[in-house]
């Protein structure tokens, strides 16, 4: 298992996420629905979701359950759907919400998948953004932190499986 060196801090974590619940409740109509990508975004959701309340915004909150990378540094270049989200989408507003867009598939993949169960919108909303990688050209409305070409783990984000429960980001060396 790497080490990790810590490139954002819980602080510098917990601010980012205040300030893009303001942004997102600003944008967004109060009752949308959040859609999470398993296993990496949930605990972004879970603070996103509470700096919404703050803001003024009563989302509801859906899961769907993807996979790309196994257990290695490499993304595997193929998106699964592992689980789907459990609500009618249909006319609603999404906020699709990921730990890190790198390639970009995962999340075009799920914004199609979204789109096509007839969503009245889809914005996609980031934690991490690594354009350097990006492999599938997609719109990422609202981001935490623009990340040059390192592997990231923490806060939600693993790396086999390891450092998901960690209070902040590091690069694994």
């Amino acid at each position: 298992m790497g080490k990790l060196r810590p490139l954002f801090t819980e602080t510098e974590i917990s601010s980012r996420i205040d300030v893009l619940g303001t942004e997102i409740a600003r944008a967004l109509p109060t009752d949308f629905v959040i859609v999470g990508l398993l296993k990496g975004s949930f605990m972004f959701v879970a603070d996103l979701a509470r700096a919404l309340h703050r803001a003024g915004s009563a989302p509801r909150i859906e899961f769907m359950r993807l996979s790309s990378y196994g257990m290695g540094k490499q993304s595997a270049g193929e998106v699964h759907l592992i689980g789907d989200v459990p609500t009618d989408l249909a006319r609603q507003s999404v906020l699709l919400v990921d730990d890190i867009v790198d390639t970009g598939r995962s999340i075009a993949y799920a914004e199609t998948l979204i789109r096509q169960r007839e969503a009245a919108s889809v914005i996609a909303c980031a934690l991490l953004d690594k354009p350097s990688r990006r492999e599938v050209e997609v719109a990422v409305r609202f981001v935490g932190f623009e990340v040059p070409d390192l592997f990231v783990a923490g806060y939600g984000i693993d790396y086999a499986e390891q450092y998901r429960g960690l209070p902040f980001i590091g690069v694994v060396e």
